[in-house]
């Protein structure tokens, strides 16, 4: 009998955060699956291990997932992440694969997750908190009220365009800025609107940004900002 793989969400940050059921699937899972070349310097690894001390007792298995736009290199890896799983489906495993946040937004495991089930096994999506919504709580507001519509933007791919982007009505959340956060930045300041940026939230690294004007010209890979009209 084969196998099935779980897509655990991990939530952003705080182990806290993270949901009873994907800590049960962790502690019934034969394997997990981490993200990263080396687990213990995986955020998500040090999620669940914040709150499950015994995670290293379980079989870990490291997924490369290479910070890369290049289609090549991106289907190499998504192929070889889904073979070495599909592996130990093969041998009637259960496999958990921690990602960050929610499975269903921006995923890498969902890469995984259609080619796992493209080869015929079972495969389940569980949800975990996203980085929008737990910043959101973080800074004790509410992302959009009544008829507001909300707009989730990844900027680094759409950072030329950011000038547009700020145009829409309601609240805009800018994801994955990373390299590109000047130029988003100075977007934002053109645009006359209210924002707020969180750096690696809820983790002891968190920063917090409260004004457009506060926002680095440079941060980090987890920095989310979420645009208000004023």
């Amino acid at each position: 009998m084969s196998g099935k793989l779980f897509g655990l969400g991990v939530g952003p940050g705080d182990p806290e955060l993270l949901t009873i059921k994907a800590l049960r699937i962790i502690k019934e899972s034969d394997i997990i699956a981490v993200p990263g070349n080396k687990t213990e310097e995986s955020v998500a690894y040090q999620i669940v291990k914040g709150v499950y001390p015994e995670l290293d007792q379980k079989h870990l298995l490291p997924i490369a997932m290479p910070m890369t736009k290049d289609p090549a290199v991106l289907e190499e890896n998504h192929q070889k992440a889904a073979e070495e799983v599909g592996n130990f489906l093969k041998e009637g495993k259960q496999v958990a694969f921690l990602t960050l946040g929610d499975p269903t937004v921006y995923s890498t495991y969902l890469y995984v997750h259609k080619r796992i089930l493209n080869q015929g096994y079972e495969a389940e999506i569980v949800s975990g908190i996203t980085s929008f919504c737990a910043v959101a709580a973080r800074l004790n507001m509410g992302l959009v009220e009544m008829a507001e519509p909300l707009h989730v933007i990844p900027a680094t791919y759409q950072a030329s365009e950011m000038d547009n982007v700020l145009k829409l009505p309601g609240t805009k959340v800018l994801m994955k800025t990373g390299r590109k956060m000047e130029q988003v930045r100075e977007s934002i300041l053109n645009s006359g609107q209210k924002a707020v940026m969180i750096e690696n939230c809820g983790m002891p690294s968190e920063k917090i940004y409260e004004t457009a004007e506060a926002i680095p010209k440079q941060a980090g890979y987890y920095s989310l900002i979420i645009v208000k009209e004023q």
